[in-house]
């Protein structure tokens, strides 16, 4: 992972603050998933999130989970057919620029966990989507991952 997640975070909290949200430092949770990672098993309660998937220095995606959106958070990304933009189908579509094998996108959720850090950013309910959505803008602004929008919109 090339980005610092507290860094980042703490120039958020000034963006949440001019757009007039009371959000501080210490109601944003950071977990740090180097790879080799495993997904998070459930959302925790009474929490929404954005997540971060990084492949050394290259951000491959940010998304965002609100508190009923449990596959989402923990499997959708790392199955290609699962739901509609997947981190495993942006690498699937883009294997020969990544040296991927057909035998490696055939188990592309292995190598998800074994290759991909993964950043989840926690911050409770209460703030409400328009917060979510703003920290989701801010970090796809902040860190431009490659796999965001649609193929036609990234070249």
């Amino acid at each position: 992972m090339n980005w610092a997640p507290k860094e980042v975070l703490a120039d958020f909290v000034t963006v949440a603050r001019l757009a007039k949200v009371a959000l501080t430092a210490g109601d944003i949770g950071v977990e740090e998933l180097p790879a080799p990672h495993s997904p998070p098993t459930r959302l925790p309660a009474g929490q929404m999130a954005v997540y971060v998937f990084s492949l050394g220095g290259d951000v491959l995606k940010v998304g965002k989970v609100g508190p009923k959106s449990q596959a989402r958070y923990t499997s959708q990304h790392y199955n290609p057919g699962s739901a509609q933009s997947t981190l495993a189908a942006s690498i699937i579509g883009d294997a020969e620029r990544l040296g991927l094998a057909d035998a490696e996108c055939a188990k592309i959720g292995n190598w998800i966990r074994a290759n991909v850090d993964r950043v989840n950013i926690l911050i409770p309910v209460d703030h409400g989507v328009a917060v979510l959505t703003l920290l989701e803008s801010f970090l796809q602004c902040s860190l431009r991952p490659r796999y965001e929008g649609f193929r036609s919109q990234r070249e």
